[in-house]
């Protein structure tokens, strides 16, 4: 007996010192515990930079093509629409001298939404200096605008700011004054007259003179070589060729108002001081309008059915929007973030029944209070 008891006594004693000897569970748990929780938190929480690590391999795995030629070959054909339509005005034909307006107006279509729009953002080639080539060419020579105006308020306040109130919350294109049916289908027709004043009084406000003076050069030429074209195929006056111009550059504007206001009113909305992380920002603030061929086509992936995936990588081409657009989709679903689609007949009921709301009053301010 006393020799079991000393026995039992002996190996609790040693059972007792191993276990004091030995680092616990318990004594490592807190540093283990942040290691885990952090690794578990990177997993379990949506990351920016988690997303861009994934549309970057498919950027590094793209071909020329696809980074840039399809959309050049898109603007190519546009661009060569325009030459048929003129050439088209010469026939002593109605029929003839519509399609030809028709054309030129998809050619301007194309030339300020797609050409100026990826111009604006760098996202027609990976050169600097050609990016600032087809940034005159289209935005100013063939569009009649101002660069410095895009890429001040479009790509340094709307983009970073996308929803926030007072900042990129597309309030511009806000008319309260205007009754619903004349600011949907016919306010917008007045736009060509618009642009190259808003565009060339942006520079007036900012006092930048030796821009105005290049600017209204170029916009200048632009217009005078197209008019100068009208005149030649349809022997038409000057002011006739204008007016012909200005009236088919009328064909895409209604469109064009319609996906300008789409995709961002109607959604949250947020206060400067208060707003979300980037990701979750642009996952609440922008909406992708269904697919529609012409729509794609003339405007542009990047502004009808790729406009999240644009806000979230903004120097990507359209075809490059349309490719990482299952990942970006699949990612925001994967983590519980919005990822908004309507269809464009939908979304223009929608604002044509909730204008007051949508078009007249102030939008409500949402709150973000992280992630729960």
């Amino acid at each position: 007996m006393m020799l079991r008891s000393g026995l039992q006594i002996d190996s609790r004693n040693a059972q007792t010192q191993h276990e004091n000897t030995t680092p616990s569970v318990k004594q490592r748990s807190p540093v283990l515990e942040s290691m885990v929780s952090n690794e578990k938190r990177s997993i379990s929480e949506p990351s920016m930079q988690q997303l861009s690590q994934k549309v970057r391999v498919i950027s590094q795995e793209s071909s020329w093509w696809e980074l840039f030629g399809v959309d050049w070959t898109i603007i190519l054909f546009w661009e060569i629409s325009f030459f048929v339509g003129v050439w088209l005005l010469s026939f002593n034909s109605r029929l003839y001298f519509a399609v030809g307006m028709l054309l030129m107006g998809l050619n301007y279509g194309m030339i300020k939404t797609k050409g100026s729009h990826l111009a604006a953002h760098n996202a027609l080639c990976h050169s600097k200096r050609w990016g600032k080539v087809w940034k005159h060419l289209f935005l100013e020579f063939q569009g009649t605008f101002s660069v410095d105006a895009a890429c001040d308020i479009h790509i340094k306040v709307h983009h970073p700011y996308t929803n926030v109130i007072g900042l990129g919350d597309s309030s511009t294109w806000r008319v309260p004054f205007l009754p619903c049916y004349i600011y949907m289908f016919i306010a917008p027709l007045v736009l060509p007259l618009l642009t190259p004043v808003v565009g060339l009084g942006y520079l007036v406000q900012e006092r930048r003179w030796r821009r105005l003076s290049q600017c209204s050069l170029l916009a200048f030429l632009g217009l005078a070589s197209q008019t100068l074209l009208v005149m030649a195929a349809a022997k038409l006056s000057a002011v006739k060729a204008v007016l012909v111009l200005l009236l088919s550059r009328c064909v895409m504007e209604i469109p064009y108002l319609h996906i300008n206001i789409f995709q961002h009113i109607g959604l949250p909305m947020y206060d400067k001081n208060n707003k979300p992380p980037r990701l979750h920002l642009m996952a609440n603030g922008a909406l992708n309008l269904t697919r529609t061929w012409l729509l794609d086509l003339n405007f542009g992936h990047s502004l009808i059915n790729c406009h999240t995936e644009h806000h979230l990588f903004p120097q990507l081409s359209d075809n490059m929007c349309l490719k990482i657009k299952p990942a970006v989709q699949e990612y925001l679903q994967r983590y519980g973030l919005p990822y908004h689609e309507k269809d464009y007949t939908e979304r223009l009921h929608y604002f044509v029944k909730n204008y007051k709301d949508l078009m007249v009053k102030m939008p409500p301010i949402t709150e973000f209070v992280g992630i729960q």
